[in-house]
């Protein structure tokens, strides 16, 4: 969202190196022209703004360089925990700092902010490693198949565990994706992961290599239209066609919302004769969030005197807030808040309420167009897209004379330019138009196509409740 937000807020930028990295490639992709100011972070610094203070917490999550947040306000320290779970073995060695969360907790916390994905999970997120060691079996029970690995971009320990496997293996990786390409040569040049540059190749240098020395690494797990393992799997990417010497490893889950797309993308791979292997039983994947019981640790070591569960859906912010009072947390300090909604805090820190709402909701985007013109051409393509659409062509002297036809053509309508019946009645309305046009005492052209809008829509409602969107062309032919 950056790109189409920033150069309006117009505000400093703070992050981690791989964080920064990633917005500088978003930006120059989008090229706004826009300059931002990056600040860079680490764990344990603190910034000032204004009367707050921010300081940074290591956390534990998918990607490389997450941080916490501990926000010190006039009122107290406020907590947020950002995407986090407790894996005691993290493949960059960055465990979740308990200590600090303990340190915080023990100074006393106004209010914790914490990730509420996996809250209906019991127990604690299987270690990264475990992957790992699946990928391990994987190589060596597949090792006559060419293997295609679908994953997130983001997931760098992921990436960095199939390089470790496919060197172990004997293996060159090619990279699909345009996000997995930057994802990883921007990680490779912050060297968050480590792989040597003959362990790569491209997809042209891999046409000769035997299937039994390739891994692909693709995008696609959450079956996005135009990623790489979408393509693959209809048979339109450029340089990969999988047959039956191909094993696809989803190593994700479907995030809510997408179950159709990943299951569409499975069925097509099948049919392409691969084998695929998707079921969460085999360990292809873990979670980047902190199940139940880690939860319940978050909570015990920060103690906040308020709680506000994030991230997740509704219900998961709703087993979150069951989970805080099950803690000990007060109910009436328990807020589920809905987006938009604010929370207030009275003067003494010792109550808060929810107090008005914001503008929140999503922005649709089209390319880069924004600003005003965004409703507005959202809204014509969505009429467009329901009711269709009819193009009146009139061509008239400057009496107000018709010199040719009256041309009618619609465009998914469900009024067909083909139906007589339909062409007979609106070819009149438009004739009774041009009559009461002439009666009138505005003479102008320019104003005649809203009087043919108007008896076709007379005419439209006589037949149908469908109202498609009418476009009158007139066309005035001077005198000679």
């Amino acid at each position: 969202a950056l790109p189409f937000i920033l150069h309006k807020l117009n505000v400093p930028i703070y992050g981690t190196p791989l964080t920064l990295g990633l917005v500088a490639n978003k930006m120059a992709e989008a090229s706004t022209g826009y300059r931002p100011r990056y600040n860079e972070v680490h764990a344990g610094d603190k910034i000032q703004s204004g009367c707050f203070s921010v300081s940074f917490v290591t956390v534990c999550h998918s990607i490389p360089q997450s941080l916490g947040l501990a926000i010190q306000t006039p009122l107290g320290m406020v907590v947020h925990t950002g995407d986090f779970k407790m894996d005691m073995t993290p493949i960059d060695g960055q465990q979740t700092d308990f200590a600090a969360f303990a340190e915080l907790g023990s100074r006393g916390v106004l209010l914790l902010m914490s990730d509420s994905t996996n809250v209906e999970k019991d127990g604690f997120v299987p270690s990264e490693r475990t992957v790992g060691q699946t990928f391990d079996q994987i190589f060596r029970q597949y090792k006559d198949r060419r293997i295609v690995i679908a994953t997130f971009a983001s997931n760098l320990h992921r990436a960095q565990q199939v390089f470790n496997t496919a060197a172990r293996f004997n293996r060159k990786v090619v990279l699909q994706g345009r996000s997995m390409l930057a994802n990883i040569e921007l990680a490779r040049k912050l060297q968050i992961v480590n792989a040597p540059d003959d362990l790569f190749l491209l997809s042209k240098e891999a046409e000769g290599l035997s299937p039994s020395r390739l891994v692909v690494l693709t995008t696609g797990s959450q079956g996005e239209p135009f990623s790489g393992l979408v393509m693959m799997s209809k048979g339109e990417h450029k340089q990969i066609r999988l047959s039956s010497k191909d094993l696809v490893v989803v190593s994700a889950t479907p995030i809510p919302g997408n179950e159709k797309l990943v299951s569409h993308t499975v069925n097509r791979l099948f049919a392409c004769g691969c084998e695929v292997i998707y079921e969460r039983n085999r360990q292809i994947h873990v979670s980047g969030h902190a199940c139940r019981e880690e939860l319940k640790l978050m909570l015990s070591l920060v103690k906040p005197r308020f709680f506000v569960p994030a991230h997740g859906e509704y219900r998961h912010l709703i087993r979150h807030a069951q989970l805080a009072r099950e803690q000990g947390v007060d109910d009436k300090n328990v807020f589920v808040l809905q987006n938009g909604e604010m929370l207030a805090f009275a003067p003494n820190g010792k109550s808060a309420r929810v107090e008005g709402k914001v503008a929140s909701g999503a922005v649709l985007i089209d390319g880069i167009a924004l600003g005003e013109f965004e409703g507005r051409l959202l809204k014509e393509r969505h009429q467009l897209s329901e009711d269709g659409m009819i193009c009146v062509s009139v061509v008239i002297d400057e009496d107000l004379q018709l010199l040719a036809p009256i041309e009618i053509q619609s465009r998914g309508s469900i009024f067909s330019d083909d139906d007589e019946h339909f062409l007979e009645e609106a070819e009149g309305a438009v004739l009774k138009a041009l009559v009461e046009f002439r009666k009138g005492r505005d003479k102008n052209p320019q104003t005649l196509p809203t009087e043919i809008r108007k008896r076709m829509r007379e005419t439209l409602s006589r037949i149908s409740r469908n109202y498609p969107t009418l476009v009158p062309l007139v066309t005035v032919v001077p005198r000679t």
